[in-house]
């Protein structure tokens, strides 16, 4: 089978039972817990109405502006998973739009994910299903492939591999890789906690002055006396 055109079995996937709890954390705390360096970046928006995403990946590339695997991904995902599209970050054709996207709500998937334009943004708004993608395009897609299914793709500088688990919220996507899973998850619950203990304090203190002061001093920095 030549490579660039095949449809592969994704072989396993981070637990239901973390990915529960990865669904009760902030996109940014998981982020802070993977050193800020798991990101698809500002262009990846969300564009539904409201709701959080989180579920495996069944990943998919294709050629921008085609959406043939991605037809042959709808008949492969199961209750739960998370469509994602590595269609290069083009905007210049709808790699999905509401039809395809009303069958991923019939069958009970967690989301889609579009590196790259969809259409039908009007329907789309008005959905909890969450649908995050780089832009809108009245154009429609092509049929003609080729493409892979279950094969590592990068949403801008963020790798997914198929399995992993992808979370979503107001602020955007992060992948957090199966291995590791576990660790990152308990790390950004803990943020989550301590951020959330001491919110009621903001304002009470100062800003932790002399801290930044020292440091800003470590760095070169001078003031002015």
């Amino acid at each position: 089978m030549p490579n660039g055109f095949q449809v592969l079995k994704r072989k396993s996937s981070v637990a239901p039972a973390l990915l529960e709890r990865l669904r009760a954390v902030p996109v940014a705390n998981i982020s802070d817990s993977m050193r800020r360096m798991a990101a698809a970046g500002s262009a990846l928006r969300p564009l539904h109405r409201e709701g959080v995403l989180c579920g495996p990946a069944l990943t998919v590339r294709t050629r921008p502006g085609d959406n043939l695997m991605l037809h042959m991904a709808l008949n492969l995902a199961q209750e739960g998973d998370v469509l994602v599209v590595d269609a290069d970050g083009d905007l210049t054709n709808a790699i999905t739009g509401e039809r395809m996207l009303a069958y991923c709500v019939a069958k009970k998937f967690a989301g889609v994910v579009i590196y790259g334009a969809v259409r039908d943004y009007g329907w789309i708004r008005r959905q909890d299903l969450p649908v995050y993608a780089c832009g809108v395009t009245h154009r429609g897609p092509y049929k003609d492939g080729p493409g892979e299914i279950n094969v590592p793709v990068s949403l801008g500088r963020m790798v997914v591999h198929p399995g992993d688990a992808i979370v979503g919220d107001e602020d955007g996507l992060v992948c957090v890789p199966m291995a590791g899973a576990e660790a990152v998850c308990a790390a950004a619950e803990q943020k989550f906690k301590k951020e959330t203990e001491t919110f009621g304090e903001i304002g009470k203190k100062d800003n932790d002055a002399a801290g930044y002061k020292a440091k800003l001093l470590r760095l070169g920095c001078t003031f002015e006396e």
